[in-house]
């Protein structure tokens, strides 16, 4: 599986993020023609060599030429997201880490999501970030993200919106809650709102003890010079073997009767695309005898937060059921095969000592649909090419 890992030397910020997966090969010029997607003008990527500690590093301004109002509620923000030229998985990546740091600022001010102002995070800079950081992930072919245990700053003051907040500031603290962090004595907000919500929304986890085989690197500087630790952010995309065992998973479920069914597959192409590990739905008669559905989501801890906001947003549920469940699988990469349709992302599945291939369902249709030939017809041809290996 191809993942991007994210060591947050001296924290995380979206600018950071963004750079960081630049120095690793990324063509900035790339990156700035896929943001002005965003339906919304006023701004330009300027990027720069720096050197932090002896180490060579991008680092990235989001330079903002009109911004005339950027108190923004969270629906105002998608609706942005939605409206730009973008493809289903940037826009649901973007979306979700807004979800999620919604739902923190909620918490904070004692409010509700719907009513949460986006000062900040809600400025053109902040959704450039944002929706950046989800560009880079396609770029790369990246299908999920690990960071390190984040490290947060203390014993400092920073002015927002709000006035002046200590670090971590208190959203950065509630966004993070259930996820690793190290709370160092570096007097300056490491990471910022903005960056625990990419980590909380789009992470994984933090990797321990696992395979990696890298295949780029790349180094995101802040602006600050630090004296104890350079102010990067390291991303290092690779391979991550996925060993056989047993892992916890949640399970999140809802039933529904009162919702148009054209609804689910779109609520089900977003749950998915945003890390879960897998969505489906049950039909079930419930009490007085109308018939629903019964929603179920797996996902990873990490994930949790960002599942139940798009459960809240795009369905008509008003609580969800959550539990933890244990998970086994087999060692399984992802890998590609030539064949006689030209190269073809598969899945490699280790079973009782042998390697099985299995092409990905999304290459069969892209070629079905560039030869014009049936999609069956692609399948057991592929399957018979595999086979014979």
């Amino acid at each position: 599986m191809k993942i991007a890992y994210l060591d947050t030397i001296a924290g995380i910020a979206g600018d950071m993020t963004m750079a960081a997966f630049v120095a690793a090969g990324l063509p900035v010029d790339e990156l700035a023609a896929e943001l002005r997607k965003i339906s919304l003008e006023g701004f330009e990527l300027q990027a720069r060599h720096v050197l932090r500690h002896g180490v060579a590093a991008v680092h990235i301004d989001v330079v903002i030429t009109r911004e005339p109002h950027y108190h923004r509620h969270l629906k105002d923000i998608l609706s942005i997201i939605e409206k730009s030229r973008f493809s289903e998985q940037v826009c649901t990546r973007a979306a979700s880490v807004f979800q999620v740091i919604a739902a923190a600022e909620a918490r904070v001010h004692g409010t509700t999501v719907e009513k949460v102002h986006f000062h900040e995070v809600g400025a053109l800079d902040s959704i450039v970030d944002i929706v950046g950081v989800a560009v880079c992930l396609e770029k790369f072919d990246v299908e999920a993200v690990y960071t390190s245990p984040v490290r947060l700053g203390s014993s400092a003051l920073v002015t927002t919106q709000h006035g002046r907040m200590p670090v971590p500031t208190p959203a950065t603290l509630e966004i993070l809650c259930g996820y690793p962090t190290v709370l160092t004595s570096i007097p300056h907000e490491l990471t910022t709102p903005t960056g625990a919500g990419i980590v909380r929304a789009l992470s994984s986890g933090v990797l321990e003890e696992e395979v990696l085989t890298p295949r780029a690197v790349g180094y995101g500087a802040g602006t600050k010079e630090l004296e104890d630790v350079p102010n990067l952010l390291r991303v290092v995309v690779g391979e991550l073997q996925q060993p056989s065992g047993r892992e916890e998973m949640m399970v999140v479920e809802t039933n529904i009767d009162d919702m148009n069914p054209q609804v689910y597959p779109y609520v089900l192409e977003k749950l998915l695309a945003s890390g879960a590990v897998d969505a489906y739905l049950t039909p079930v008669i419930m009490k007085k005898g109308r018939p629903g559905i019964v929603l179920s989501v797996l996902t990873g801890r990490p994930q949790l937060d960002a599942i139940v906001g798009i459960l809240t947003l795009h369905t008509s549920t008003i609580g969800v059921r959550i539990h933890p469940v244990g998970r086994r699988t087999l060692p399984r990469r992802a890998v590609e095969v030539h064949t006689s349709y030209g190269p073809v992302r598969a899945k490699a599945v280790i079973r009782d000592g042998r390697e099985m291939l299995a092409p990905e369902f999304e290459e069969c249709r892209r070629i079905a649909d560039e030869r014009n030939v049936p999609l069956l017809e692609i399948m057991r041809s592929l399957e018979r090419e595999f086979a014979s290996r």
